[in-house]
């Protein structure tokens, strides 16, 4: 996998990768209800931030946001 830095991409491709990230893996906000766009608005934080990262899947040919930590796991194994 090959990280891809965020602001490399147009931003309304990485906000359709985005909001496909959120569509497939589903989210578990406890008791609150958010909207699409605070989802979207959460994640882009957590990449601005470096917690969650772009990663290009050469096997795949897809892109996919991973947590820093499963990426330090993913080197590991």
């Amino acid at each position: 996998m090959i990280e891809v830095p965020a602001s490399s991409l147009a931003a309304e491709t990485l906000r359709a990768i985005i909001e496909s990230f959120i569509v497939r893996e589903g989210t578990d906000y406890g008791d609150a209800e958010y909207s699409l766009d605070n989802k979207v608005d959460q994640v882009r934080r957590q990449l601005d931030r470096g917690e969650v990262l772009l990663m290009w899947d050469e096997v795949l040919e897809s892109c996919n946001l991973i947590t820093k930590a499963q990426w330090r796991a993913y080197l590991t194994d």
